[in-house]
């Protein structure tokens, strides 16, 4: 028997207009649609974005993922889920995985896919790009990520700004992603690196409720927002719009 096919689809970081098209096609045509969503909620942002672009009678199935810093905890969940896909797989169902931003930066997919072409070789996955959120925040606060022959590092920010301290180079350009509740810890570590001048925040970026800050710290004193990143420029554009 023919087996199915899974697609890794980018949802874009908000705004249902940064939909791929290629996406748009693939959601008609699959026979079912797995989510990821964190074990302490019951909501997807990335099957709000797709939903009107979901047929009515596509299964939706959402894989839960323990939100836990033990590794071995996350392998066992990265490793159910991926059986659970291959059993779709291997009835020749051809299915998609919904991810926000792009499938293949900082995403769950990436580590189920692993475990997918770890387990089932012979199974097929086609991947299909999205727009990130740090490409959508560029645009957002007019600012170029790169130019000319300068560099560009792009950071996770869930351990604050430890990893960008630590490095002897630095890039002329940074993206922290997943700032949220590490904001002060990382404008510390921007400012010793000589970039605080040129950084911005953007918080539920593409999204109706999006909000840009040129003051870090201020924003640290705030709520935290899980949409937040950070853009980091050694020389900053006066472009950037202001909250």
């Amino acid at each position: 028997m023919t087996t199915g096919i899974l697609y890794g689809i980018g949802v874009g970081p908000g705004d249902p207009e940064l939909l791929p098209l290629k996406a748009v096609r693939v959601l008609g045509e699959v026979g079912r649609v797995f989510t990821a969503a964190s074990t302490r909620n019951d909501y997807s942002r990335a099957v709000e974005i797709v939903r009107p672009h979901i047929p009515a009678a596509t299964p939706i199935e959402r894989l839960d993922f323990p939100m836990s810093k033990d590794h071995a905890v996350m392998q066992n969940a990265w490793q159910q889920h991926a059986a659970r896909i291959a059993d779709v797989l291997e009835m020749g169902e051809k299915a998609a995985f919904l991810t926000l931003g792009d499938p293949l930066t900082y995403s769950t997919y990436g580590y189920v896919l692993r475990h997918l072409m770890a387990g089932w070789p012979h199974l097929s996955v086609c991947t299909v790009p999205g727009i990130t959120a740090y490409q959508a925040a560029a645009a957002a606060t007019n600012q170029p990520l790169v130019e000319g022959e300068e560099a560009l590092l792009i950071l996770s920010g869930v351990h604050g700004g430890e990893r960008l301290a630590k490095m002897t180079a630095v890039a002329d350009n940074v993206v922290f992603m997943k700032a949220y509740r590490n904001l002060s810890s990382i404008a510390g570590a921007l400012e010793q690196a000589g970039l605080a001048a040129g950084s911005v925040a953007v918080v539920d970026c593409s999204r109706a409720e999006e909000k840009i800050y040129t003051d870090l710290h201020s924003l640290a004193q705030q709520a935290p927002n899980y949409w937040t990143l950070i853009l980091a420029k050694r020389n900053g554009h006066a472009s950037a719009r202001k909250n």
